[in-house]
């Protein structure tokens, strides 16, 4: 069976309490999974990324350009696009399930993108549209995670 895949998504910029958030979360997805994607910059992706990666876990990181230096110091694997903002649908693609934190467009962008693919995006203090599985915690979040996962397995093995 193939690897399972985490994304996070959110802000590039963000509060000093959602960077927070975002790197408690990271570190608690690991319990779960063994890799993390996301944009690959700054902000949650950093944060998360962080707290993921000290749990000795692996991060890849798809940027929005050319330049690897670009990404964030704690993403092991990067892919370098040159797609701009249209590396948004890569990043959720990868995904296997998704945690939104507070962002803005390109945020919802993502979300949108998970919704129109049948990927589950679970929100985590953002964006709050029909179709979005809300959780008001970390360990509630991360049991949703763990609840997709284990029915994407079970819809594996029977096939």
């Amino acid at each position: 069976m193939r690897k399972r895949i985490v994304g996070v998504i959110g802000g590039h910029f963000c509060s000093g309490e959602t960077n927070e958030l975002a790197e408690q979360l990271g570190a608690a997805l690991s319990e779960t999974v063994d890799t993390m994607v996301c944009g690959g910059l700054g902000g949650v992706m950093e944060s998360a990324c962080r707290g993921f990666r000290k749990e000795g876990k692996l991060t890849i990181g798809i940027i929005p350009g050319y330049n690897k230096e670009d990404a964030n110091h704690f993403v092991d694997v990067v892919i370098p696009t040159g797609m701009g903002l249209a590396r948004n649908l890569l990043v959720v693609k990868s995904a296997d399930v998704v945690v939104a934190l507070p962002g803005r467009s390109g945020t919802l962008s993502e979300i949108a993108y998970c919704l129109q693919f049948d990927i589950p995006v679970i929100s985590l203090n953002s964006w709050d549209i029909p179709g979005v599985i809300k959780a008001e915690t970390i360990p509630e979040a991360v049991e949703k995670v763990r609840e997709m996962l284990e029915k994407q397995n079970s819809c594996e093995q029977r096939r």
